[in-house]
């Protein structure tokens, strides 16, 4: 009921094993909880909790206001509902090296299975945003350095982004990443590609898996999974795919409302109270309740 049924290092072995299959991953955004409840159900491989998600739902813009406490938390929140495996986006892992180390052990004692913290300087910004700037590379290694000595359970998936394709240019950014795997990174996220040629450029030289970032609206094409398989990624993620859905549902019926003074029109787009009860699984919690309360008077 209230958790999955697998335990998080069961889901972490699951992942890396996948990981290694060979075969494209897709995790697609869960910006609640109760996402997570219906990327599973559709069958995917994953669930990727997104930083920029998270600040948007509070009504913020994605430059690193957000804390350690609420994304891990919300993390938490997202990862302990599903038996799928969750990957979070850390951002610049809150701080310098030691903080780095804090948050990675957070996220492993919070149940979720691989992170990814990126090259950005702070205060950071959407990946998909102009006048990024990134640390230096040392600086960034030493971070990875230091997340790497702070993991306690070897199959929990430390992850890190790179944005100085934007910066740099792309070999600068296959130079980085190739610094980034010699100092303990096990995936390479390079953020903001925006031709088919730096995604096979990317997999040329990394041999590490990579992560292909399927944004709407950003500086990326939206390429198919069978594309992206063609190119030879291991994990496409759709970060705030879900927010925008539902987003731009909540927009529509609510002008709709304010104009005709009620939702009956809408009524056929809305999730019905019974497919709620479903995903949140609430005979479960009837029949515990039934099983427990069964004095009579």
């Amino acid at each position: 009921m209230l958790f999955g049924t697998k335990t998080a290092a069961e889901k972490r072995a699951k992942f890396r094993k996948d990981l290694s299959s060979g075969k494209l991953l897709q995790m697609p955004g869960a910006h609640e909880p109760i996402v997570a409840r219906i990327i599973e159900e559709q069958g995917f491989d994953g669930v990727y909790i997104s930083g920029g998600a998270l600040s948007a739902s509070m009504a913020m813009p994605d430059i690193g206001l957000t804390t350690l406490s609420e994304v891990t938390q919300r993390g938490r929140q997202i990862a302990r509902v599903t038996d799928l495996p969750a990957l979070i986006d850390l951002d610049t892992g809150f701080g310098e090296a030691m903080n780095t180390a804090r948050t990675i052990q957070e996220c492993e004692e919070l149940g979720i299975t691989g992170c990814h913290i990126e090259d950005q300087q702070s205060p950071k910004r959407c990946g998909h945003l102009d006048n990024k700037s990134v640390i230096e590379t040392d600086v960034m290694c030493q971070k990875i350095r230091a997340a790497t000595d702070a993991k306690r359970d070897p199959n929990f998936l430390l992850m890190v982004r790179t944005d100085a394709k934007a910066i740099e240019g792309i070999e600068a950014a296959i130079e980085r990443s190739k610094a980034y795997v010699q100092a303990g990174a096990e995936a390479i996220f390079p953020e903001a590609l925006s031709t088919e040629k730096e995604y096979e450029l990317f997999r040329k030289a990394i041999d590490v898996p990579l992560l292909a970032n399927m944004t709407e609206f950003g500086k990326t094409p939206l390429y198919s999974k069978k594309k992206l398989e063609e190119f030879g990624y291991n994990i496409a993620i759709y970060p705030v795919s879900s927010l925008r859905i539902a987003m731009g549902a909540i927009e529509s019926s609510y002008a709709t409302l304010k104009k005709e003074g009620s939702l009956e029109s809408k009524l056929d787009q809305m999730q019905t109270r019974k497919r709620l009860y479903e995903i949140i699984k609430y005979d479960e919690y009837n029949t515990f309740d039934k099983k427990i309360h069964n004095f009579k008077l």
